[in-house]
């Protein structure tokens, strides 16, 4: 090939030098000498630093002699000996080097963790006054059924006080789990002091203790002024997006300032299934766009390398005040701002040694972050950025790929790839929708990020401004949420993967042979043969012939974690639902599964948070036509959710009596009870729930909510026998105990539904009442074990069960 072919031919781009790895082992060594400590203790991490630390001294004395060795044979060995040494013997004392730095850092913290006053009153569940400074956002967090929201934040003890024992200093990390809301207004670097009960923690990370709080904390002195202004600007931000509608309007602060407290649950759900999650809260993508704008601004001004460096610094800083500076936002702002530093200084080369830098840094100052999934994909995708993207960008390039384009092809592909290994453990799938959904997102994260930061800026100081750049932001936030949403319906949208630690390393392993590998055209061409064949061959089969739903369905109960939903087939993408479980996303997977579009009827069999938490879900991409709730009025705040969703979408709450009848196609649904307003009973919601007779196509459904011995006897004494009677049953309060034996006696079911949750804490089902059920001949199916269930009687014929299975990964399962 000639230099005049190099010329005119295909554009080769620019020379690449090789990447500079040498501070790669020692973070590489730093992580893992942590992440080994929290799992295994401090002893054993003591041992391994002393080993590292003999085999660091014992390698580098045996290189030095080598190379002393070697100059003196002959000067061409003493090169090759010399280049020998870089290239292998020096990564390798880097790594016992990261070994003894993050070992020795874990060590010092888990002494402070497992120090003697804290655990023995941890271990005692003492009850203890404490004062703590707050190191992160509280957060909210959904209590279990029909009990109020809990809130959660970490903080570091100054001292506990015991009666016995007066007050103790302890630097220990503790997480406090409080019921009062006015937890929920505490800024990081907040110092105050509570009382509570000491537990024990669960393990695998520096927290000493959990404190459970049940009153308001008590303030010591003001938030700092730093945290005054954010504060100031982040409320300012909400209220310029309180006018906005509620999915980007609730978004928008997320993906600005990490503010999720008006994520709607079913959005949060969408941005995870599509591999968008990192955009529902601050992550390095919004540090670097910040820091990027400046850095373009910088430039186009003429200002010199450093002084673009300098206010790229000032950017960040204050980028990472406005968001505040909890470790989930100093560790995005770190990864996110490490490239375009280096660029800004002139000195790209130098990024990859920075984020080596930054992460030895990090793991050292806090190593918790060792154990932390966050901060592995913030470290992975920033490695893909720099790694990976540069690379493929280039060579779609020099295939004809215009610059632009080629780089947001590489830019997503990148950092999907390098995180898909992290991803894959945690969820047990492998998403074949995150890059194009993280492609078509592109284009709005910058204008949203930019209007969103430019809104908080301006609300305090002009209002009306900050709500019309909000309205802007709202429109690039909005088409980040129908790329999730609709990247969330696709059918086989993802592939089941092993999980766990296994199922990463085994991806990650994977990931790195096809990176070498495809290094030769031939085993690209082969790579890129066998998956257009997995698509073209396995694609259609599961869009076409998924399985589900089965044909001749009655009912299906709907796997939502513990709590309930059942479905009852109306037409052609019509049904009628019966509860709507814990949680949105749980029901709208089920009824997507099931291709409802239309619900004809929402009933709600009681209003605990089990079975109206999920309300949003059912309506989400729905149409819905009426909603029947109970007529016992408790508890409160399920009846607000449920009149507050039917407002937002103009359909009508109404309640009913006994006797009431609903028909719609082949379905015919009665309602049997409650007879009678139940007072006094061990949970009157429970035994005031409605329960309905369906008769679908000849097959008789008792749907029981959660009603209990006292309703089911009161069903047995007004009831005719002949109406409870029954070839189904949903059992009742997910198979407690609180049966009554002579009611079940009356229903005689074939087959028994039992909607529960994996693990829940309650110890449901009952294995006494499974058993009597069992005994009595009837076939007993349950959600925490086979997933989705649905009855069936294809074309008239014998009464048989379905079972899907769940999805790896599902949320329910966890």
């Amino acid at each position: 090939m000639t230099a005049d072919h190099h010329r005119h031919g295909t554009p080769r781009g620019p020379e690449r030098r090789p990447v500079d790895l040498r501070l790669a082992g020692l973070a590489v060594g730093a992580w893992l000498s942590a992440l080994t400590g929290l799992l295994l203790g401090m002893r054993p991490t003591l041992l391994v630093v002393a080993l590292a630390g003999a085999a660091a001294l014992a390698l580098t004395a045996r290189m030095a002699s080598r190379r002393v060795s070697a100059s003196r044979r002959s000067p061409d060995v003493a090169v090759r000996g010399l280049v020998l040494v870089d290239r292998c013997g020096w990564v390798v004392v880097g790594v016992l080097l990261g070994v003894i730095c993050g070992g020795a850092a874990t060590a010092a913290r888990l002494e402070v963790r497992d120090a003697a006053p804290i655990s023995r009153l941890a271990e005692a569940r003492a009850r203890v006054s404490v004062e703590l400074v707050v190191r992160d956002d509280p957060r909210a967090i959904r209590g279990s059924a029909g009990r109020s929201a809990n809130y959660l934040l970490s903080g570091r003890l100054v001292w506990v006080h015991v009666e016995e024992r007066g007050r103790v200093r302890v630097p220990a990390r503790i997480l406090v789990l409080a019921t009062d809301p006015g937890w929920r207004r505490l800024l990081p670097g907040q110092r105050v002091t509570a009382t509570g009960r000491l537990t024990a923690p669960r393990g695998g990370d520096l927290t000493a203790a959990v404190l459970s709080v049940g009153a308001p904390p008590v303030l010591l002195g003001v938030p700092s002024w730093p945290q005054r202004i954010a504060g100031s600007l982040r409320a300012g931000l909400q209220r310029a997006c309180t006018p906005l509608p509620a999915e980007p309007g609730g978004l928008l602060p997320g993906l600005v300032v990490g503010d999720t407290s008006r994520l709607e649950p079913a959005v949060e759900e969408d941005f995870l299934t599509t591999g968008m999650t990192h955009l529902t809260a601050v992550s390095g993508s919004n540090v670097a766009i910040v820091v990027g704008l400046v850095l373009l601004l910088a430039r186009w001004a003429r200002a010199g390398p450093w002084l673009a460096a300098a206010l790229c610094g000032v950017a960040l800083v204050g980028f990472v005040i406005l968001a505040r500076p909890s470790p989930s936002v100093v560790r995005a702002g770190t990864m996110g701002a490490i490239g375009l530093v280096a660029l800004a200084a002139g000195r790209p080369r130098a990024a990859v040694p920075a984020l080596a830098g930054a992460v030895t840094l990090l793991v050292v100052v806090d190593p918790e972050l060792a154990a932390d999934a966050g901060f592995a994909l913030s470290v992975l995708a920033t490695g893909g950025l720099l790694l990976l993207a540069p690379r493929w960008r280039d060579a779609l390039r020099r295939r004809g790929v215009p610059a632009g384009a080629a780089e947001a092809l590489a830019i997503p592909a990148a950092a999907q790839l390098a995180c898909a290994p992290v991803v894959a453990g945690l969820s047990g799938t492998i998403s074949l929708v995150a890059v194009p959904a993280n492609l078509l997102a592109v284009p709005a994260v910058a204008p949203a990020t930019v209007l969103g930061v430019t809104a908080a800026v301006l609300s305090p100081l002009w209002p009306a401004a900050a709500a019309a750049v909000a309205w802007l932001g709202s429109w690039p936030a909005w088409w980040l949420v129908l790329v999730a949403r609709y990247g969330a319906r696709l059918p086989a949208g993802t592939l089941p993967w092993l999980d766990g630690a296994a199922g990463g390393v085994l991806l990650g392993a994977l990931t790195v042979a096809l990176l070498v590998a495809t290094r030769r055209p031939l085993v690209r061409r082969l790579v890129a043969v066998v998956a257009a064949a997995v698509v073209i061959g396995a694609m259609p089969v599961r869009l076409i012939a998924s399985g589900w739903p089965p044909p001749g369905w009655l009912i299906v109960a709907c796997a939502v974690g513990q709590g309930d939903s059942l479905v009852l087939p109306v037409g052609a993408g019509r049904a009628v639902v019966v509860d709507a479980g814990p949680e949105p996303g749980a029901v709208d997977r089920c009824l997507r599964r099931l291709d409802v579009r239309t619900v004809s009827l929402l009933v709600l069999s009681h209003l605990h948070a089990d079975h109206v938490a999920g309300v949003d879900g059912v309506f989400r991409g729905r149409r819905v036509e009426a909603v029947l709730v109970p007529q016992w009025p408790e508890p409160v705040e399920g009846r607000a959710a449920v009149e507050r969703a039917g407002r937002a979408n103009g359909v009508p709450v109404g309640t009913a009596g006994v006797g009431w009848a609903y028909t719609a196609g082949p379905l015919v649904l009665t309602l049997l009870g409650p007879p009678f307003p139940l007072q006094g009973t061990r949970s009157d919601p429970n035994n005031n729930s409605l329960v309905l007779r369906a008769e679908v196509r000849g097959v008789s459904i008792l749907l029981t909510g959660d009603a209990e011995t006292e309703e089911q006897q009161a069903l047995l004494d007004q009831v005719p026998e002949a109406l409870l009677r029954a070839d189904v049953l949903k059992l009742a309060h997910h198979g407690s105990a609180y049966q009554e034996p002579a009611f079940l006696g009356a229903v005689r079911p074939a087959v028994v539904l039992v909607p529960v949750g994996v693990d829940n804490g309650y110890g449901h089902p009952s294995p006494g009442v499974l058993a009597r059920l069992t005994r009595s001949g009837a076939r007993v199916l349950r959600t925490d074990r086979d997933g989705d269930l649905a009855v069936v009687r294809p074309d008239g014929g014998d009464l048989s069960v379905a079972v899907r299975g769940h999805d790896p990964g599902d949320p329910t399962l966890r």
